[in-house]
């Protein structure tokens, strides 16, 4: 059997497809279990935590690392993962002659036993779900002093990755070994058991230096995403810190994309939660209602799979706030908003991401501004570079007369992400606070970008037209109102009041502008 290198304690998956114990095959790809061509029923958590034993081939797995594998973005209650060895031991030991597949290792986990290797022939690696390896950075300078930067740089964004809690990250020790050799990253993807490896290199000349990044999809060889630094040298370790936020805060949209393209490609009738939150994820960040029921069914089954689910309950929030202020302005859709945020936003949630949804919805279903900055500060504190905390506390923001903040998290969630198709969210943030301090020629470049990202979503056309009033074009203005009731001629100046009307000195400017151009007030 083919064994991987070490990844802080455990062993790399296999480089196999499928593995059979006693009667079982085990299918590793779509997460399927049989016992003599019968399916074995088990919960996706209980299946997860096989594959990830499975996957070591019989090295231990510490608690912490099937934890982290099994429930990512969650803290949950230290039986869960006894509950789920217990519900796997049944159906495997099951008619197994007795014989124990699942060894306890007192005190720090468990491994796996019995395989009996592939049961087909040739495949390639089974990575982890959700994972990276970043490679030791190649130092092209004429100095060699400057390898301590690039192997430091490599090491702090590591460290970022690791705060992204649904990612898994090799360990430096791991990556470290490919360090002065050429490598094949399909090799490396297999060798590690990792689906994404980022590369790059430093060049210092003079006073400056120039650090290129480039990430990978290991068993493809593609590049998913390309970006060029190039600093004065002034001080080295700020450098670091500025540029590790950065290549942290575009890797996780770029993975983001990744994951979900890869989710579409899964056959249809794979009920993983978050392979259910992926496929709902594109439906949800459209904001537009039609789109919120398609992807509503998708994110319940993921909280029938798995209850609790942080992330699930915050996509379902944004959801039914879709239905609720661009649907008809149903009042049960308004109250399962506000439950779900406040279901993602609990004291035991970790989720930066849940939390910063959440607080986006309190504000605008809930009008509890309060609530919300704690919990905007929370998952700043959690990740600073979370780029939906980003978008939505800039957005809530903006409507509570916070511009400078507002303007600040928008643009920075720009500069993390300058190619993100949700930017319109960002430019949005941009619109609101620049109409509202009079900049409208800003008000007006940030909203037509907003419209050209997502011509679908009425609200982005409504600060274009905001915008043209303040800039005195009246007739500019009323052809701008005219193609937004064209995307939806619902769109009413009260209905849309309904979630935004926090602060009258906010709003009132743009309802005038609104009528102004000939938007109906009803």
């Amino acid at each position: 059997m083919v064994v991987g290198s070490e990844i802080g304690g455990l062993r790399s998956p296999m480089a196999i497809d499928e593995v059979t114990f006693g009667p079982f095959r085990l299918d590793l790809r779509q997460r399927t279990l049989s016992r003599a061509g019968a399916p074995v029923r088990l919960g996706s958590r209980a299946v997860e935590v096989l594959c990830t034993l499975v996957a070591a081939n019989g090295e231990l797995v510490t608690k912490d690392t099937l934890m982290a594998q099994v429930w990512p973005n969650q803290v949950i209650e230290d039986n869960a993962l006894q509950v789920q060895i217990s519900t796997l031991r049944k159906a495997l030991e099951e008619g197994a002659e007795g014989q124990s597949h699942v060894i306890t290792v007192p005190g720090r986990g468990y491994r796996f036993a019995g395989l009996q290797g592939p049961s087909t022939g040739p495949s390639s690696a089974v990575p982890l779900s959700r994972s990276i390896a970043v490679l030791p950075f190649l130092n092209i300078s004429s100095d060699p002093e400057q390898e301590y930067f690039a192997d430091g740089m490599v090491e702090e964004i590591i460290a970022g990755l690791s705060r992204i809690k649904w990612l898994f990250v090799i360990a430096r020790n791991s990556s470290f070994v490919y360090k002065g050799k050429a490598v094949d990253v399909k090799q490396v993807g297999r060798e590690l058991g990792v689906r994404y490896v980022l590369e790059g290199s430093v060049r210092k000349a003079g006073h400056r230096v120039r650090i290129t990044t480039q990430l990978i999809e290991a068993e493809s060889g593609v590049h998913l995403w390309v970006e060029r630094y190039d600093r004065l040298l002034d001080d080295i370790f700020a450098l670091q810190d500025e540029i590790t936020l950065c290549v942290v805060g575009a890797i996780e949209p770029n993975l983001r994309k990744a994951e979900i393209e890869r989710a579409k490609r899964k056959r249809p009738d794979s009920l993983d939660a978050y392979d259910l939150l992926l496929r709902a994820m594109p439906l949800v960040h459209s904001h537009v209602a039609e789109d919120a029921a398609q992807a509503i069914p998708l994110l319940e089954k993921a909280l029938e799979l798995e209850a609790g689910y942080p992330a699930a309950h915050a996509f379902l929030a944004l959801c039914y706030h879709s239905r609720f202020s661009r649907g008809g302005l149903r009042d049960e859709d308004r109250a399962a908003a506000i439950h779900h945020a406040h279901a993602a936003s609990s004291e035991a949630v970790d989720d930066a991401t849940a939390l910063g949804i959440s607080g986006f919805v309190i504000t605008l279903d809930e009008h509890d501004p309060a609530t919300a900055r704690k919990l905007f500060d929370r998952a700043l504190a959690l990740s600073s570079c979370d780029i939906f905390t980003l978008w939505c506390s800039g957005l809530a923001l903006s409507w509570l007369g916070e511009t400078d903040t507002a303007i600040e998290r928008a643009l920075r969630a720009l500069q993390l992400s300058p190619f993100d198709p949700l930017n319109f969210l960002a430019y949005n943030t941009l619109a609101i606070s620049y109409f509202q301090t009079r900049r409208y020629g800003e008000a007006y470049e940030a909203a037509r970008r907003s419209v050209q990202l997502s011509p679908r979503f009425v609200v982005s056309h409504s600060f274009l037209v905001t915008a043209l009033i303040g800039l005195g074009r009246k007739e500019d203005a009323k052809l701008a109102a005219q193609r937004l009731l064209a995307v939806d001629p619902t769109f009413s100046i009260r209905r849309f009041a309904a979630t935004v009307r926090i602060a009258d000195r906010v709003f009132q400017p743009f309802a005038d502008a609104w009528k102004a151009a000939g938007i109906p007030e009803g």
